[in-house]
């Protein structure tokens, strides 16, 4: 990039904003990445790097500043890392993530389809549940400024909740009354690494301290400092992680006072916490957010649904409560603990949980011959792995729900799944992070022909064969004295579904049996079976005539 000189001045105007939330400038063709720019404005801008195919600037002078631009809140904002977007309207934020999801899905995902709104949160402050409070060497308790391990002191951060910071505030007063060391990342010394902490909806929280090492000095008096700053704690913990390097939690736990986990609720669904357990952030956008994943799944109470990164349970147990069967698949063996209390507290019993990554669990389901109709799957920022789509694929759900945390690998995933016969029908933005770059999103992703298929093979049967409640009690009592661990639902007046038994007893030859159990008893009545939706559905008419 001769063109461009470091130090330089130059002038041009903001087009868009990076997946970082920068500002980009091109300047005769060059782009250049300027923090704090807002999309329109004409700008003098420093070159403060060259790199091989982009540089750095950052502002020097705003000759138009637009109206989409706002005075940060924070005093903090530009030395912490945690926010990107305090320098925007909400509304001129909303717009740049939407944008971003909207690039990810047609450029990256070749995909025909339109983002159709990004849902805002009613309350951009104070949302999130779950807080993590590095702690520098030199006993500094906030977070870590951008792109460096340098902890800058905060005290009160807009989107934490003022309990989580009170706690980080009395464990740091802890530490100074009793000399107690921090944790120094380039020596590997000193104690105190991070401090964890909780909130739940009724204001209750679990503070988890972690240390390089087995036992704390002064562990009594840590969790009587926490309790007396915030009185709604219900358990203080300590978390031992001794290995060097950037995870935050280490395996084993001791309970220093209360209780080690913390209770919720979502979406009416009572949910139990541990300090490890995957729970989304934004309690109120979490809602909105399952709400949507949920109306893309398109059930009516008879489909088999596989949630593939189940957590503990939150969109799996939502998922079951308008679906016939759903089978959740997690890879930390803690959190299906807890899944299955979570369904056993909410008397859900048409969930089932097992262990394994979401490689193992698709294959270990498409081996047994599992049909489903939809699958969900909520994976990590790097997305599903390729062997994840092909097994999916493989499965032959007529549906898939993708819950995207990152738009990028979301946009490298529909591409795929489009390679395999599946294609993005409908897409939406959810703001679970105000006031940072990140974005949820979710997608509804369709086999080719599913839907016409299936409509069409129904028809050609015609109208006059309609699935009687008589006839099902029947054949349930037959599959039942056969052994055959299937039953038969109730659909429609022309549909009736079947729902196998758990995974681990599912064979297809089960299957095949029961199918032709089926076939006999309507042979009998002159009647001409036919089964779709990946053998789970059945509808059925009257024979040809000899």
């Amino acid at each position: 990039m001769d063109q461009l000189h470091e130090n330089q001045i130059y002038t041009g105007t903001v087009e868009s904003y990076s997946s970082e939330g920068l500002g980009i400038v091109r300047l005769d063709g060059a782009v250049v990445f300027v923090p704090g720019a807002v999309r329109g404005e004409t700008i003098d801008l420093k070159i403060t790097k060259v790199m091989k195919t982009a540089a750095a600037g950052e502002i020097v002078k705003i000759h138009n500043p637009s109206p989409d631009r706002a005075a940060p809140e924070c005093p903090w904002y530009g030395q912490c890392g945690g926010c990107d977007f305090q320098h925007l309207t909400y509304p001129e934020e909303l717009r740049a993530k939407r944008q971003r999801v909207q690039d990810a899905l047609t450029r990256l995902g070749g995909a025909d389809v339109q983002v159709e709104e990004i849902l805002g949160a009613k309350n951009p402050h104070h949302y999130r549940n779950k807080s993590q409070y590095p702690v520098g060497a030199d006993g500094a308790i906030g977070f870590y400024r951008a792109r460096s391990h340098r902890v800058v002191p905060v005290k009160r951060c807009l989107i934490q909740p003022e309990a989580a910071d009170r706690t980080a505030a009395a464990v740091g007063e802890w530490m100074r009354r009793y000399k107690i060391p921090a944790y120094d990342e380039t020596t590997g010394k000193g104690l105190v690494r991070h401090i964890y902490v909780r909130v739940n909806q009724k204001g209750e929280s679990l503070c988890c301290v972690v240390i390089n090492g087995k036992q704390a000095p002064r562990e009594p008096e840590l969790a009587a400092y926490v309790c007396a700053a915030v009185p709604h704690t219900v358990g203080v913990l300590v978390n031992s992680n001794t290995r060097r390097g950037n995870v935050i939690l280490g395996e084993k736990y001791r309970t220093l006072w209360g209780q080690d986990f913390l209770m919720d609720t979502l979406c009416g669904l009572a949910f139990k916490l541990s300090v490890p357990s995957f729970y989304q952030v934004n309690h109120d956008q979490a809602e909105v957010l399952y709400g949507r994943a949920l109306a893309y799944a398109g059930l009516t109470g008879a489909e088999t649904v596989v949630d593939l990164y189940c957590g503990i349970g939150t969109i799996t147990l939502c998922l079951a409560r308008q679906a016939g069967r759903v089978i959740g698949a997690e890879i930390v063996p803690a959190a299906i603990r807890d899944a299955r209390e979570n369904a056993a507290r909410n008397h859900i019993e048409n969930a089932e949980f097992f262990c394994g990554d979401a490689a193992e669990a698709a294959a270990r389901l498409e081996a047994e011959g599992l049909r489903p109709d939809v699958i969900t799957v909520d994976p990590p920022r790097k997305g599903l792995a390729p062997e994840v789509i092909g097994s999916i694929a493989a499965m032959g759900p007529s549906r898939v729900v993708y819950v995207s945390c990152d738009p990028a690998t979301l946009g490298r995933d529909v591409k795929r799944f489009g390679e395999l016969g599946y294609r993005a029908v409908r897409a939406c933005a959810v703001d679970m992070f105000p006031g940072t770059r990140h974005v949820e999103s979710v997608v509804r992703l369709e086999r080719d022909g599913s839907r016409k298929t299936e409509q069409g093979n129904r028809a050609s049967l015609g109208a006059e064969g309609e699935i009687d409640f008589a006839d099902i009690a029947l054949l349930n009592a037959e599959l039942k004295q056969r052994g055959l661990r299937y039953h038969i639902y109730y659909k429609d007046e022309h549909t009736a579904c079947l729902e196998p038994p758990g995974a681990c007893c599912l064979t297809e030859d089960l299957k095949q049996n029961t199918m032709q159990c089926i076939r006999e008893y309507y042979e009998k009545k002159h009647r001409l079976v036919h089964f779709f939706g990946g053998d789970l559905y059945f509808t059925c008419g009257e024979l040809p005539a000899d």
